[in-house]
């Protein structure tokens, strides 16, 4: 019998990365939710990080984790969903033309950069280096070799270039003004628009997806997949990126460390609430799941 913890053996689990798998602004993945990853894919658990980042930028940070080759990674907030070792799985792409209208329509709001779906560098262009400079001062010096400023940018969304994702980044307000800009345009019903908010560092970033792209997208669409039903599978997360993954998922779980709004929100939405990163959350929940899935095999 299941364990009475879930209301089925868990077979499937979405794990995001900063502020869940990741301690805060760190890039070290804990010894302890180290071995619960491996020991999850042991037992015979699909293990699947979903991230906003995009896979050239989570890949290397999971590199020493051990992860099988086939481990699904679900980047760019749902866009792409490769395997560990790069076989693309899925994916979906923004029209160079509607880029081109979000870059007009958001300019002098923050800062604008749009992913673009090639195996090597430059696949990151922003139009203002200066800006960037001091939006995502940490970000820039991690995707040095990756960016590439062009100005205007509209030059660089061709009708021939594959256009992963926009993103816009700036302070609270600001991203609060391109959401306004957005949901107020005639864009707005080609654009789906998902949030990630750093209330403690006044940051804010709105990823800019083709309709019905997400996170929970991507991961019904891997479930269905792999032949796993929806209450197969957990979804951990920590910000408003992972809403609708917790919504979608058999067993949601928000972390501790999520904000305040967030964590309001929990008893209402039905999900659990997981220790925070820095306390292991994701090994704790996955180390249930295991119990979970091993308590199903043995009856």
């Amino acid at each position: 019998m299941p364990d009475p913890q879930f209301p089925a053996p868990i077979r499937l689990v979405a794990i995001d990365m900063d502020g869940t798998l990741l301690p805060d602004f760190s890039t070290i993945v804990s010894k302890r939710n180290r071995s619960a990853l491996r020991e999850a894919q042991q037992a015979g658990i699909v293990i699947s990080i979903a991230t906003g980042r995009r896979q050239a930028f989570t890949a290397p940070l999971l590199a020493d984790v051990g992860l099988r080759a086939d481990t699904p990674l679900i980047t760019s907030n749902g866009a792409v969903t490769r395997t560990f070792s790069g076989d693309r799985i899925d994916f979906s792409h923004i029209r160079p033309a509607l880029a081109r209208s979000l870059a007009t329509l958001l300019r002098g709001v923050g800062m604008t950069v749009f992913t673009l779906d090639r195996p090597t560098p430059p696949d990151l262009i922003v139009e203002d280096m200066a800006i960037a400079r001091g939006r995502l001062a940490k970000w820039v010096e991690a995707n040095r070799g990756s960016i590439r400023a062009v100005q205007p940018i509209e030059s660089a969304l061709g009708d021939d270039i594959d256009i992963i994702q926009g993103m816009a980044a700036g302070t609270l307000r600001e991203m609060a003004q391109a959401e306004r800009l957005l949901a107020e345009s005639p864009l707005a019903n080609q654009v789906e628009v998902i949030r990630t908010a750093y209330p403690g560092h006044d940051l804010s970033i709105l990823d800019l997806l083709p309709p019905g792209i997400s996170k929970r997208s991507a991961l019904e669409r891997l479930a269905a997949r792999l032949g796993i039903a929806q209450q197969e599978t957990m979804a951990i997360g920590d910000n408003w990126n992972d809403e609708s993954m917790l919504d979608w998922a058999g067993v949601g779980v928000l972390m501790g460390n999520a904000t305040d709004e967030l964590l309001q929100l929990a008893p209402r939405r039905g999900w659990r609430i997981a220790p925070r990163n820095t306390d292991d959350g994701v090994a704790r929940m996955l180390e249930m799941a295991i119990a979970s899935h091993s308590a199903a095999a043995i009856s």
